[in-house]
């Protein structure tokens, strides 16, 4: 072992060291502790948590194929209005129909196809048609090409659902899903409407165009009140069966 020499400095004791002996048996120095890697901090909860997609806006909703077109048939509702009465320019006002038709069929179709069915889709698509509905009714009824009887039923049905919105708000719903019924309805009456108005003339092409003009009318008036009925029953079983929203 290797002893130690103490020598007196100015009344302190001094240690010092001999060398270490060569001794076989005498164990090395411990080498110093290496110090353990540095974990990472650990992130905050609320940095790694999953985040829930926002829902798109509005806006971003509006720019969409389907919805555009939805607006477009919406924004030609006053020119068909303007084309009937003002100018009776029939063609034209035909035409616009038949737009109206051919965007009504592809929004929802295109909708579908792309996965790209949105909240204001589904508002825009039957506002649209309930306003060519009353636009169309009001046109040809002041025309004389309908009568008011039926001028008036139709939009009835629609103030008749509409008093039926502040019911279901109380049980947490804002509307009903559109039926199918209720579009086979709405179908009808778009045809019905640009043959009554191409019926409107003389000669063999108005003549069957009234006839087949009166058949998609009477039919698509049938279907229209009996999805109204089959709505005012399914509201009636939401008021039965779902409680108060809070």
């Amino acid at each position: 072992m290797a002893g130690k020499r103490v020598r007196r400095v100015e009344g302190a004791d001094e240690v010092e060291a001999e060398a270490p002996s060569s001794d076989v048996g005498t164990p090395a120095a411990p080498e110093p502790a290496r110090p353990a890697p540095a974990r990472p901090a650990p992130q905050p909860r609320a940095a790694v948590a999953e985040t829930t997609p926002a829902k798109p806006s509005l806006r971003a909703e509006l720019f969409t194929i389907p919805n555009l077109l939805s607006a477009i048939r919406i924004l030609l509702v006053p020119v068909f209005l303007w084309l009937v009465l003002v100018p009776e320019r029939d063609v034209l006002a035909i035409g616009v129909l038949v737009v109206s038709g051919i965007t009504d069929y592809l929004d929802g179709k295109i909708a579908r196809a792309t996965g790209r069915t949105t909240r204001l889709g589904a508002i825009l698509d039957p506002v649209a048609d309930r306003l060519y509905i009353l636009a169309v009714v009001v046109g040809l009824g002041l025309r004389e090409v309908i009568p008011w009887w039926l001028a008036v039923i139709l939009p009835l049905r629609d103030v008749v659902l509409f008093s039926l919105v502040p019911f279901l708000r109380t049980r947490g719903f804002s509307a009903l899903p559109v039926h199918f019924l209720g579009k086979a309805a709405t179908a009808g009456l778009l045809y019905a409407f640009p043959l009554l108005l191409l019926g409107d003339g003389e000669g063999s092409v108005a003549n069957l165009a009234r006839v087949f003009g009166w058949a998609f009318t009477i039919w698509g008036v049938a279907l229209y009140w009996w999805a109204g009925i089959l709505y005012a029953v399914q509201v009636r079983r939401l008021l039965a069966s779902t409680p108060r929203a809070r």
